[in-house]
């Protein structure tokens, strides 16, 4: 089977820029017999006709072209031929392989403890700390951390911080 995205022109979804950018709208499923080859002009016209109309773009269900199977929400990016994840955070940008990065590296350190009190840190993004601070931004709770609000611990390039 091969799968067509349909792609409409919307002002930047996530609201971090004014530019506007082709977004996945919908993934249909087409019969091979309908699409002579992979990325082939043919299957985008006959979801043209099939479907009444809209801008269509073959993705990959195994990621074989076009960077990766493209999802709702998903950007196309012409000039570059490949669908985009979504932007997480403002503040992220894409590296030389088009996935997006953190503007800090994330943290080394993502355990602790040993025996019954070893633990895993659950991170995240916190872009408003970000903002506050620009040498700041990845957070952390111990999993083992039962407590009703558990401790926020922050990175400092080295160490979690509490």
């Amino acid at each position: 089977m091969a799968h067509f995205a349909e792609l409409e022109s919307k002002t930047d979804p996530t609201g971090f820029t004014s530019d506007t950018h082709l977004i996945v709208k919908r993934v249909v499923v087409v019969a091979n017999d309908e699409v002579p080859s992979d990325e082939h002009v043919d299957g985008e016209t006959w979801c043209v006709n099939f479907f009444g109309g809209g801008t269509w773009k073959q993705t990959s269900y195994n990621n074989n072209f076009r960077k990766q199977y493209a999802g709702i929400g998903y950007r196309y990016d012409a000039s570059k031929n490949k669908f985009l994840n979504p932007q997480p955070y403002e503040s992220w940008s894409l590296d030389g392989s088009d996935d997006w990065q953190a503007p800090i590296t994330y943290p080394s350190v993502t355990s602790g403890g040993s025996g019954e009190t070893a633990f895993t840190y659950i991170i995240r993004w916190n872009e408003t700390k970000y903002k506050a601070d620009n040498n700041t931004g990845w957070e952390a709770t111990k999993s083992n951390d039962t407590a009703d609000t558990p401790t926020v611990y922050d990175w400092n390039g080295s160490a979690w911080t509490s």
